[in-house]
């Protein structure tokens, strides 16, 4: 007889949090012209990124450094911080399930908006603790004082906030966050996801201060450095919790290839400094498109624009028109922002291929 799967996995419905572009081009039977709904760079990696990939792809055959030395040094350095306060993994994705894991027994309590990124939700649910939602403002920002609230009462051991937001793109400056931090229950730690950091204003970012021991901060090279394929992210966080991740972490989880990309993306601020200003160029044009058929957007600190197209009804129409007319794009699909399509910044070409075939879907609403 073969094994018993764990109570856990056993009461897990069968999901994922995504359904990729892939497995949609494979039921349309056809590639998508224009893909504009993962949020990945469109702007292609640092040509010293590029650089080192070419230089080093015979030696792919290599394991990578399990301790990413060379990297955290980069990094540390990056941020005024000790090599000992930064650990790296599979992107962000992987590090929060790392996170869930080290400090949550099944039954714990976890706190976070409801219809933020759902691979959070995935990793709670997998390693069996508790997730608990309250939902974003209607003005489509994160209810701070609520989460918080619920995190009291529920004796929640993680807060989850994305800042800026996905999927909304709003974001909270620092006093937001100190306040966030200070009203903090005790024993529950803020996880404050930055996967989009270098496109919000650099003056109101909460400045980085490794051991305070309330926060475990995640960044990753998935966008403004354009790596989403290399898997390569990083948290910051005290010393104690990076040496209690070192206990569990999947040690050559971050191939060798994709430290080295990341090491010569971090050292090329020239070019990220182009995709940041190549990205606020399309959220202009996102904006005018909104503008041009009367309808609201939020502004947005990310490489996306989230479009008010009126209901949830409407904003399901527009995701299935534009997937016919060869547009891959996203909706949140829960209230408040159900009303919502979600656009990835692309090239200027890929923008104005959307502009037109969004305009044409969204005049045919019923």
């Amino acid at each position: 007889m073969s094994a018993r799967f764990s109570k856990i996995l056993s009461a897990l419905p069968a999901s994922t949090p995504f359904v990729g572009p892939e497995t949609l081009e494979r039921m349309r039977g056809s590639p998508y012209e224009v893909r504009l709904g993962a949020n990945e760079s469109a702007f292609g990696l640092s040509p010293k990124a590029m650089a080192v990939l070419r230089s080093e792809a015979d030696r792919a055959s290599w394991y990578c450094d399990p301790e990413h030395f060379d990297l955290r040094e980069l990094l540390a350095a990056e941020f005024s911080i000790a090599r000992e306060n930064i650990v790296v993994g599979e992107g962000i994705d992987g590090l929060l399930g790392l996170t869930v894991r080290a400090y949550c027994d099944p039954g714990d309590a976890v706190v976070t908006s409801l219809g933020a990124y759902p691979t959070f939700n995935y990793h709670v649910a997998g390693f069996g603790a508790r997730l608990l939602t309250t939902p974003y403002r209607p003005d489509c920002h994160n209810d701070t004082a609520a989460l918080v609230d619920l995190a009291r009462r529920e004796n929640a051991k993680l807060l989850y906030l994305a800042n800026p937001d996905n999927p909304t793109g709003t974001f909270l400056g620092r006093s937001a966050v100190e306040e966030i931090l200070e009203d903090l229950p005790q024993h529950c730690l803020l996880l404050l996801d930055e996967a989009y950091y270098e496109f919000a204003p650099d003056q109101d970012l909460l400045p980085v201060i490794a051991e305070d021991p309330r926060l475990i901060r995640f960044r990753t090279f998935s966008k403004a450095h354009g790596m989403a394929g290399l898997r390569i992210g990083y948290a910051i966080a005290s010393r104690d919790t990076i040496a209690a991740f070192d206990k569990i972490r999947l040690h050559f989880g971050v191939g060798r290839l994709s430290q080295l990309a990341a090491a010569a993306s971090l050292g090329d601020r020239a070019f990220v400094a182009t995709v940041i200003a190549d990205v606020a160029k399309g959220r202009d044009d996102y904006e005018a498109l909104a503008r041009d058929l009367n309808i609201p957007s939020i502004p947005s600190f990310t490489n996306f624009v989230a479009l008010d197209v009126g209901s949830e009804d409407r904003s399901q129409q527009m995701v299935h028109k534009l997937h016919e007319m060869g547009v891959f794009v996203r909706r949140p699909g829960v209230p408040i922002l159900g009303r919502f399509v979600r656009l990835t910044v692309g090239k200027t070409p890929e923008r104005v291929a959307l502009k037109e075939r969004f305009a044409d879907a969204f005049r045919s609403l019923i």
